[in-house]
C-alpha cells in the first residue's frame, strides 16, 4: 500500500529551464505526446465500457435476461462510474494523473475479463459495478492534464480534439465486439477488449507524464503569455487553499456549476439512452441484423466525432472561448435530431443512418463543452474536481437511463421511451440558456478565499 502511494503522488515541480529554444522545443514536443497518449488511452477506456452494449443481444438470447435486468446492470455501472468520476477528479486534483490513468485502463481491462467469465446476474452486478468504478479512472485525469498544458483561449479545439477519443473508441468497439460476437460469442465480445486495454495501461504509463512545472517548464499560462480566464495570482493563490476549501468555495457555492451539473443530468440520459438501447430498438422494431443495428449505432460515434470538433473550434473561434451559445445551440439540436430519428419510418435505413448520425453531432458538443465550461468556471487547482462533480451528476442521469429507462421500454413501449428522451433534451435546453453569457470573469472570487490570498 505504502509503494501504491508513492507511485500515485504527484511529481514535484523541479528548477525551471531558462534556455527559451529548449522551452519552446520540449513544450511543442510533450504536447503532442500528452495529447495522442490520453487519446488512445480514452478510446481503450471506450473499448471496455461499450463491450457490455455490444454483447447484450447474446446475454438475451443465451441467458435469458430482459430488458429491466439488463438495464439494472446498466444502472449500477453509471452510478458506480459517477461516484468514482468524482472521487478520482479530487484525487486527480491532488495526486499523479499518469499513474490514475494507467492503472485504471488496466484493471478495467482485468474485470472486462472476469465479467466474461461469469453466468448470473449476481456476478454481472459485481464486475460490472466495479468496471464502473475503474472507468471512473479515466476521464478526470485527462481534464488535469487539458488544464496543465493547454491554455483557455485554445483550450476547446484541443479538449474537442482529445474528446472525439470517445467516438473513435465507441465506433471501433462496435466492429470489433460485433465481430466476436458473431464469429466467437458473446464472451470473447468481453475477452478481448479486456486483453488489449491492459497493454494499453502499459502504453500510457510509459508515455504521460504529469505537469509541465514537473519537467522543468514554465506555467502554459507563462509560456503562451495567455491569461484568458485566469490569472498569474491564481496559481500561487491555488497553492494556499486546501482541497475542501477549493471544493466548497469554487464548486459547492457556484451556481453556475451547479446549472451545469443539472444540463449534464438530462444530456447523459438522453446520450445513455441513445447508446445502449438503439441497437435493440432497431432489431426489434425495424427488422435489422445484430451486425446492421451495431452499424448503424456507429454513426452516432461518427457524427459524435464531428459535433465535438465543431463544438471546441466554433466556441474558441466564433465565440471567443464562450462555451454558453454553444452549449445551448447544440441542446436544441438534440431534441430536433431524437424526434426526427423516431419518425423515420420502417425500410428508411438511409434516413436511419442519418439521424442517427444527427443525434451524435448534436449530443457529443454540450457533452464535451459542458466538462470544458465546468473546469474553467472553478479555480485552476480544482478543475478536475469539478469536472468530476458535474460528471458524477451526468452518470446519475446516464443511470436513469439504465433500469428506470428499460423499464419504461418495457411498460410503455417505444414510445414511451423516446417520449422520456425528448422530456429530458428540452429539459437540458432550459437549463443552458441562462449560461449563454457566462465566462469565467463573470464568477466573483469567494470572500474567505480572497481573505486567505
Amino acid at each position: 500500500m505504502e509503494f501504491l502511494l508513492r507511485l500515485f503522488r504527484s511529481v514535484p515541480q523541479v528548477a525551471e529551464i531558462q534556455d527559451q529554444q529548449v522551452i519552446d522545443k520540449d513544450y511543442r514536443y510533450w504536447r503532442i505526446r500528452i495529447l495522442y497518449s490520453m487519446f488512445i488511452g480514452y478510446a481503450f477506456y471506450y473499448f471496455t465500457r461499450k463491450s457490455f452494449v455490444i454483447a447484450m443481444p447474446g446475454l438475451i438470447q443465451e441467458l435469458g435476461f430482459d430488458k429491466a435486468q439488463l438495464g439494472m446492470l446498466g444502472t449500477i455501472f453509471c452510478i458506480t462510474y459517477g461516484i468514482s468520476k468524482f472521487t478520482s477528479g479530487v484525487m486527480s486534483d491532488r495526486f499523479s494523473p499518469r499513474y490514475f490513468m494507467s492503472f485504471g485502463l488496466i484493471l478495467t481491462g482485468i474485470v472486462n475479463i472476469f465479467f466474461g467469465m461469469s453466468s448470473s446476474i449476481l456476478l454481472f452486478a459485481l464486475f460490472w459495478g466495479f468496471n464502473g468504478w475503474f472507468q471512473g479512472f479515466g476521464a478526470p485525469p485527462c481534464v488535469r492534464f487539458l488544464t496543465q498544458w493547454y491554455s483557455v483561449s485554445e483550450r476547446g479545439s484541443w479538449w474537442s480534439t482529445w474528446s472525439i477519443s470517445h467516438n473513435v473508441g465507441s465506433f471501433v468497439i462496435a466492429w470489433l465486439a460485433g465481430w466476436c460476437l458473431l464469429h466467437l460469442g458473446w464472451r470473447y465480445a468481453l475477452y478481448v477488449p479486456g486483453v488489449i486495454c491492459i497493454f494499453g495501461g502499459l502504453f500510457l504509463i510509459n508515455r504521460l507524464r504529469d505537469t509541465p512545472q514537473s519537467m522543468g517548464l514554465p506555467s502554459i499560462e507563462k509560456f503562451r503569455n495567455d491569461y484568458a480566464g485566469t490569472s498569474a495570482k491564481e496559481e500561487s493563490d491555488g497553492e494556499k487553499l486546501t482541497a475542501r476549501q477549493i471544493f466548497f468555495e469554487y464548486i459547492l457555492k457556484n451556481k453556475y456549476i451547479w446549472l451545469l451539473a443539472i444540463a449534464y443530468f438530462f444530456v447523459y440520459v438522453v446520450r445513455t439512452g441513445i447508446s445502449d438501447w438503439t441497437a435493440l430498438y432497431l432489431i426489434e422494431t425495424k427488422g435489422y441484423s445484430r451486425l446492421g443495428a451495431n452499424g448503424c449505432v456507429s454513426l452516432f460515434d461518427v457524427g459524435g466525432l464531428c459535433g465535438m470538433l465543431f463544438a471546441g473550434w466554433s466556441s474558441d473561434r466564433l465565440f471567443k472561448a464562450k462555451r454558453g451559445p454553444v452549449n445551448g445551440l447544440f441542446a436544441m439540436a438534440i431534441v430536433a435530431a431524437v424526434a426526427f430519428f423516431w419518425y423515420v419510418p420502417e425500410g428508411y435505413t438511409m434516413l436511419d443512418s442519418v439521424a442517427m448520425y444527427l443525434i451524435g453531432f448534436s449530443i457529443f458538443g454540450p457533452q464535451m463543452l459542458i466538462g470544458v465550461a465546468a473546469a474553467e468556471l472553478a479555480h485552476k487547482k480544482a478543475a478536475a474536481t469539478s469536472n468530476g462533480f458535474v460528471g458524477l451528476c451526468a452518470y446519475l442521469g446516464a443511470a436513469v437511463a439504465g433500469y428506470p429507462l428499460g423499464k419504461i421500454a418495457q411498460e410503455f413501449g417505444w414510445e414511451g421511451f423516446f417520449w422520456a428522451l425528448l422530456t429530458c433534451g428540452l429539459v437540458s435546453v432550459l437549463v443552458l440558456l441562462p449560461l449563454w453569457n457566462v465566462t469565467k470573469k463573470d464568477e466573483k472570487v469567494p470572500a474567505k478565499v480572497k481573505a486567505l490570498a
